[in-house]
């Protein structure tokens, strides 16, 4: 997909101690992993397959360029990606794939995405190049709880609807501000585990900012974390109604707290709690492949079935 990786270990919410199961690496739409750009994987070598279902993000979507999913779509059979054909939802243009572990995607091209940069250095020529996150689509059983927390919790707006998927955005407008909801009150509940979501983030200005979030929140009955350092930035957490997980993250102090632009994803960075352990964790962490250099063309496994809704 000509994404920047930024390979960073973290902690765990409920760290006691440092577990190999517990590192992160996350991969970039654009040079300094710009809120709406990230995507974060944990390597689980040994972790069951999981389920998408109710209480979950199902599908993750990017922003392409108009114009761009048939290029894409012939990209994909080249490396054997299990994907649909391109199919119109909302007025948009989406392709659907799924990756070797089955976690569902999409590629949407929408105009916002012209105007967004993408990675210089990547596979993907500019004018195709995956700019940032389009959309998330939660499962949930019943509609309005949620909805009620996207509009008079968090100030999204209710601005489209199809079949029984609804969609909310942001006044701000523009990419990585769309969540649609899915409505299945009869679809069984997910199961985090390998190809699925464990949380999606939301941006919020700095620390003031998240602390007024914090006590609306809670105001509103959830139970919601401390807030936690997570070294590039503030973080806050806590279960919606339906059961999909949500961060509040902060803009600041962001990735070039510890190195520069042009070294991000170079080396491995470490929060200074877990410097100690800088030697068992880059024993454990799995090798990554610098995606500016060619390689051999690799097919993936395909997961078992077919692209299953969601």
């Amino acid at each position: 997909m000509g994404l920047r990786p930024e390979p960073r270990p973290v902690e765990s919410v409920e760290v006691s101690n440092i577990d190999p199961d517990d590192d992160t690496i996350s991969f970039d739409v654009d040079e300094v992993g710009s809120p709406g750009t990230i995507l974060t994987f944990f390597p689980w070598p040994r972790a069951r397959r999981g389920s998408r279902g109710v209480g979950q993000v199902t599908v993750t979507s990017f922003a392409v360029p108009e114009g761009s999913l048939d290029w894409w779509r012939e990209r994909f059979e080249r490396h054997g990606v299990l994907h649909e054909d391109p199919h119109r939802r909302l007025d948009e243009e989406v392709l659907t794939f799924v990756d070797p572990d089955g976690l569902k995607l999409e590629l949407v091209a929408h105009e916002d995405a012209e105007a967004a940069p993408s990675w210089s250095e990547g596979s993907v020529a500019a004018e195709r190049a995956v700019r940032g996150f389009h959309a998330v689509t939660l499962m949930e059983r019943s509609l309005e709880p949620t909805a009620e927390l996207l509009t008079e919790g968090m100030g999204l707006r209710r601005v489209a609807e199809e079949g029984g998927r609804v969609r909310f955005a942001s006044r701000a407008g523009g990419l990585g501000t769309r969540v649609d909801v899915l409505s299945t009150p009869d679809a069984p509940h997910g199961r985090v585990a390998a190809g699925t979501v464990h949380h999606v983030a939301f941006r919020v200005a700095d620390e003031e900012d998240q602390k007024v979030w914090r006590e609306e929140l809670v105001g509103r009955g959830l139970d919601v974390t401390p807030v936690l350092d997570r070294q590039y930035f503030h973080s806050v957490y806590f279960r919606e109604p339906g059961g999909v997980l949500f961060e509040l993250a902060t803009d600041p102090p962001g990735f070039t707290l510890d190195e520069p632009v042009a070294e991000l994803g170079t080396g491995l960075r470490l929060p200074s709690w877990l410097e100690p352990h800088r030697e068992r964790i880059e024993q454990v962490l799995p090798d990554l492949e610098d995606p500016t250099r060619p390689r051999p063309r690799r097919l993936p496994a395909p997961p078992p079935g077919p692209i299953s809704p969601g």
